[in-house]
């Protein structure tokens, strides 16, 4: 098996923060390879963190290890935790940032990591990436530590409320959760799936639907979106679109611009789409 461990931070490259983090994980699992999902998070903002992580983690390999540090209560009462599930471990704070990939994953074992013999000397209040979540990482990939040994067990982790999503017979109204670095606006409308070139199914824990991309259509900020595309050369250079993105979400387009920039939107901002023309 593999020493594999996924790193997910709003740390940024510029410090030494990340570097650091794996130095001291090399300390401890000298063969620990590592793949950086992203160290651009937008800045303590545990929900898009939770929604990159839960649209990363199953494209990696059984046994991997993700480190996941978005923490901006650091130093606080929140636990630091190490949760288990069939495939992987997750080491993170116990501030919510696991809830949609746990959801999806469905049975895990948590432990608070409160044991001091798998954390550097002398932690400061400030950076526990190097002092608390780095250590248990690396002692994780390891692989000879047992779960019990890093903490007690806890089962009333931090959870984060879900977005919104309400499909009725004409419409489904759902809201914004990601904006990405080109622009894309990501909804919770999904997962969408197309059957052929104009059926998409839409499956939810709550229900499945059949919808006709060519008669949905979407309003907003005055300007109508009329149909799903499959891509965005279906529309000219500069036009907004609709669209479904690479994890089977709702997404507002352009080709070869921002649809940020252009629609001022804003992440938990209200959408509604409308399925009937």
């Amino acid at each position: 098996m593999g020493k594999l461990i996924a790193l997910l931070t709003d740390f940024g490259t510029s410090d030494i923060y990340v570097g650091v983090m794996k130095g001291v994980m090399k300390n401890i699992c000298p063969d620990a390879e590592f793949v950086d999902i992203s160290h651009h998070v937008k800045r303590q903002s545990i929900h898009d963190g939770a929604l990159m992580l839960r649209n990363a983690y199953k494209y990696f390999p059984d046994g991997t290890v993700f480190l996941v540090v978005i923490d901006p209560t650091v130093g606080s009462t929140r636990r630091p935790i190490l949760v288990k599930t069939e495939k992987y471990q997750f080491i993170a704070p116990d501030n919510g940032i696991l809830t949609p990939t746990l959801a999806e994953i469905g049975e895990y074992q948590a432990v608070e990591l409160s044991n001091p013999a798998y954390q550097l000397t002398d932690s400061s209040f400030t950076f526990h990436g190097r002092d608390i979540f780095s250590p248990a990482a690396a002692y994780a990939r390891r692989g000879d530590v047992p779960l019990g040994a890093f903490g007690e067990a806890i089962t009333d982790l931090v959870r984060l409320p879900m977005p919104t999503l309400s499909i009725m017979d004409d419409h489904i109204k759902g809201e914004i959760t990601h904006i990405d670095y080109f622009g894309n606006i990501i909804t919770n409308i999904g997962t969408l799936q197309w059957q052929d070139d104009v059926t998409l199914e839409l499956t939810t824990p709550d229900a499945n639907l059949t919808l006709d991309a060519t008669t949905a259509h979407l309003h907003i900020k005055d300007v109508h979106l009329q149909a799903i595309k499959h891509a965005y050369h279906e529309v000219a250079v500069g036009d907004l679109l609709l669209q479904v993105d690479s994890n089977g979400y709702l997404e507002i387009g352009i080709n070869q611009g921002s649809a940020s920039e252009r629609l001022q939107v804003s992440i938990h901002d209200t959408i509604t789409l409308h399925l009937k023309s």
